[in-house]
């Protein structure tokens, strides 16, 4: 297990995770290359429907977030194939990541801090950890919405990159369209950097961990007192007249006092 893990750091889990987020866009990236966007976007949908059927076989449930994110990207592939626009399937990453960022500040406004809520039964930190854990990736959300707008205008669908006679282009020998430019931002730049500022994230976080030996004795005291309430409340139905003549025997004392 350790040798697995060594080499391929992610679960179950995380892997089917990652391969729904991403392997959609590959799919796209490599078809929309070969037959324009109209097959590509096809490809986006039938892959994430699969990736769909794979988190629930593997998982055994459809994880809430992911299963929206590619209800969100089936919608809007539907309605770049009847527009024939992709300008559908790239703003559908503005628009969630916008909602996303603002579903966390709001969390934070309400003080239901969604990461804490998700992983405070895996990882444990002071609540002033949590809060600022989630500000900071609120904030990315932010940022990588700015980012992929600032892409998919910058770069024309129809237009090739780079320019026939840069250096770009005599150093790689071939071209991509507008489309593939904005795909090709999402898998090279964004996801290694989602994975490196959660992984720098977690680093910082370590001044707010709470240590093992608190966490055990606050386990055990919750337990031990949900046992000692359980114990009580079993006394009391096992001879239902203890508790009224345990009142009965302080009001007597209240009067003689």
């Amino acid at each position: 297990m350790s040798g697995r893990k060594s080499y391929f750091p992610f679960n179950a889990k995380q892997t089917v995770n990652i391969l729904s987020e991403f392997g959609p866009l590959v799919a796209m990236f490599i078809v929309n290359a070969a037959a324009g966007i109209n097959a590509g976007t096809w490809a986006l949908i039938i892959s994430t429907g699969i990736a769909m059927v794979v988190m629930q076989i593997v998982l055994g449930r459809l994880p809430l977030f992911p299963v929206i994110a590619s209800s969100v990207t089936v919608l809007f592939g539907i309605m770049t194939l009847i527009t024939g626009d992709p300008w559908w399937i790239k703003v559908k990453v503005t628009i969630f990541n916008v909602m996303f960022a603002l579903f966390l500040f709001g969390g934070l406004y309400f003080n239901k801090n969604f990461f804490q809520h998700i992983f405070e039964g895996t990882f444990h930190y002071t609540k002033e950890g949590w809060d600022r854990f989630t500000w900071s990736f609120a904030w990315f959300f932010v940022l990588t919405a700015v980012l992929n707008e600032f892409v998919s205008q910058a770069f024309a669908d129809k237009s090739m990159y780079p320019p026939v006679g840069s250096t770009l282009h005599d150093l790689i020998g071939f071209q991509i369209d507008g489309t593939n430019v904005w795909v090709l931002f999402k898998i090279a730049f964004i996801m290694p950097l989602s994975g490196f500022y959660a992984w720098f994230l977690t680093k910082l976080m370590a001044k707010h961990r709470i240590p093992d030996e608190e966490v055990a004795a606050a386990e055990a005291l919750a337990s031990k007192a949900v046992g000692k309430a359980g114990t009580e409340f079993a006394a009391v139905e096992a001879n239902p007249a203890a508790k009224p003549a345990k009142a009965h025997s302080t009001a007597v004392r209240a009067g003689t006092s």
